[in-house]
């Protein structure tokens, strides 16, 4: 009798290179993964340590009477408390809000002039053109340090070196520090004369224009100021979009010229109180944390709506190369 055997069972081809390829793409992908979160797990324990749970504590504090001379097991849960103080009960509140108002409304766009007229000057090329770029931009490098604060103080007092000018012309100077009428604006002004970053800025966005639209329009007839509002403008427009808004949060942040100044007081007769110098005395001068710590998230909130507004107001007047507004 025969014996009947069953056919061989077929073998698997050996896999190719592209199968192969094809396994090892998910344990390449997992590893590449695990790899870029231990690169950026240095900024993630920052961003953790520094930034997200300082925030989190703040945001508590807000709710709490907490007292930095304290210890927490005296820290009571008060709810609103901190915020119907601030808005009900706080004079100086509703003042230092008016004061930081009129410092940014006032600074911010006498800034983004002087920055812009200054760019369209050194637009031009001439001589040591980069040497006086470099001297313009020099006031921002040093920022809102506490030696250029004491400095402009010295000049603005009443020997100071503005008065000594003003008597040049036969003009009697004043202590314009120490004026309430006239303090504010020593801020205002030490504030437009750091217009060294936003100018940057413009001078590399006035580098972008195509200069044959500023051919055409000569062709048209139209001279430099109309060449400036229907040329320079429009496409410039996203630049000045972009400096208005940091500017703007930079004009309600002001804090180190108004502290120096005062002395930390916000005088005189509170005529320098910015929003920052208020919070800061009533976190470290008076303790009272968790009232500054509303403070800082009213303020957190009022600067993200500014900023909103910005946004929403921009698709009027920012114009893009592309169409997109």
């Amino acid at each position: 009798m025969a014996v009947t055997q069953a056919p061989p069972s077929p073998q698997r081809p050996p896999a190719g290179p592209a199968a192969t390829r094809r396994r090892a793409r998910p344990a390449r992908h997992k590893s590449d993964g695990l790899a870029g979160y231990i690169f950026l797990s240095p900024w993630l324990l920052g961003f953790a340590a520094i930034t997200a749970i300082p925030m989190l504590m703040s945001l508590y504090l807000s709710f709490t009477n907490y007292d930095v001379l304290s210890d927490w097991s005296s820290t009571e849960w008060v709810g609103l408390d901190n915020y119907r103080q601030m808005m009900t009960e706080d004079p100086s509140f509703w003042h230092a809000v008016r004061v930081t108002i009129t410092f940014a409304l006032v600074a911010t766009p006498l800034k983004l002039a002087a920055a812009l007229g200054v760019a369209l000057l050194l637009n031009r090329a001439f001589r040591a053109a980069g040497l006086f770029r470099g001297l313009f931009y020099l006031p921002s490098l040093l920022g809102g340090s506490v030696a250029v604060a004491i400095v402009w103080v010295s000049m603005f007092n009443r020997d100071g070196a503005f008065n000594s000018f003003l008597g040049w012309f036969g003009i009697e100077g004043k202590a314009w520090v120490n004026d309430p009428d006239y303090a504010l604006g020593t801020l205002i002004l030490l504030a437009v004369w750091q217009f060294g970053a936003p100018m940057v800025i413009f001078l590399a966005g006035l580098k972008q224009v195509p200069q044959e639209l500023y051919e055409a329009a000569s062709v048209d007839g139209a001279g430099p100021v109309r060449q400036f509002f229907n040329v320079t403008l429009p496409i410039l427009s996203p630049v000045i979009f972009f400096n208005l808004v940091l500017e703007t949060i930079n004009g309600f942040q002001g804090f180190t010229s108004a502290f120096v100044l005062s002395g930390g007081t916000g005088g005189p007769v509170d005529s320098t109180l910015m929003y920052t110098l208020h919070l800061y005395n009533k976190g470290f001068t008076e303790y009272q944390m968790g009232y500054a710590s509303a403070m800082a998230w009213v303020f957190l909130l009022s600067i993200g709506l500014v900023t909103v507004l910005i946004f929403r107001t921009g698709k009027f007047w920012v114009h893009y190369s592309d169409g997109d507004d």
